[in-house]
């Protein structure tokens, strides 16, 4: 049985600290490939939620390290992407559609017709429309098995800013001022970066099996440690992650830094 210190008791989501990002994802790929092989021999399809950004990169290279050296397949894999950029079409060499296609898609054997994503094209008038049906596809494919989170520095998963409700599901959001200033450099200024997002809401995030939260690098600890050890609150949409079962926090070094097990010297805490 695996005992936690006085300290992790602070702890509200189960966290698990790694010397590197390289290692924290090739532990988490090894449960991916294992899921993956899993429902190979049950004949289904593995449904995976995926995430964007520079956080899950590791994981993805390392997704197709097992894919070119080990020959994981991905012919039986299903992913819906968290979000994208409104006002962004899928040739945006900024959309997540393109990151991804960069980053992954290109390079491992998933069928076409298996890739989902948000459309950041789709017109005003249809946005719910859409969005609804981006929910019916989840749930028509079993609902997401494996879901791949990063943190924003406002807290948010997916595109969930402050004030996202718990129940919120896919929808058209409004992009707070300092996600678009840390997407400024990607779009050669914050004038550039859109002012609008559809996102997996809290909800929809909610409903997954799994799921895994990365975080690297000393400037996601503070909000890091607001989302494990501070209260549920909209204000963090990563903080309802400790209502979910089976949600863990997979953290490098750098970002555990303010954790009170890793702060505050042990005498502290027993």
């Amino acid at each position: 049985m695996n005992r936690r210190s006085a300290a992790e008791a602070y702890e509200k989501v189960p966290t698990s600290i790694f010397e590197s990002s390289s290692a924290a994802a090739a532990s988490l790929a090894k449960e991916v490939r294992e899921l993956i092989e899993a429902r190979n021999k049950e004949g289904k399809p593995a449904i995976l939620g995926l995430a964007t950004g520079s956080t899950p990169v590791p994981f993805y290279r390392e997704l197709i390290r097992l894919h070119r050296e080990e020959g994981l397949s991905f012919k039986n894999v299903i992913t819906f992407n968290l979000d994208e950029y409104y006002g962004l079409g899928s040739d945006h060499p900024e959309s997540y559609y393109r990151f991804m296609c960069d980053q992954l898609f290109d390079h491992i054997d998933i069928p076409k017709e298996n890739i989902h994503l948000p459309s950041g094209t789709v017109p005003g008038d249809q946005v719910f429309e859409h969005c609804r049906q981006y929910e019916e596809m989840i749930d028509a494919a079993g609902g997401v098995d494996f879901q791949i989170l990063g943190i924003g520095r406002t807290g948010h998963i997916g595109f969930n800013e402050p004030g996202s409700s718990r129940e919120s599901l896919t929808r058209r959001i409004t992009l707070d001022r300092i996600t678009r200033q840390d997407a400024a450099a990607d779009f050669r200024g914050e004038e550039n970066v859109p002012r609008f997002a559809i996102t997996m809401g809290v909800g929809t995030i909610l409903r997954a099996k799994q799921i895994v939260l990365m975080a690297w690098g000393e400037n996601k600890a503070g909000v890091v440690a607001r989302a494990v050890e501070g209260p549920v609150t909209d204000a963090v949409s990563a903080s309802f992650l400790q209502d979910h079962e089976t949600a863990r926090f997979f953290i490098d070094q750098a970002a555990s830094r303010e954790l009170t097990r890793i702060k505050l010297p042990c005498w502290w805490v027993r």
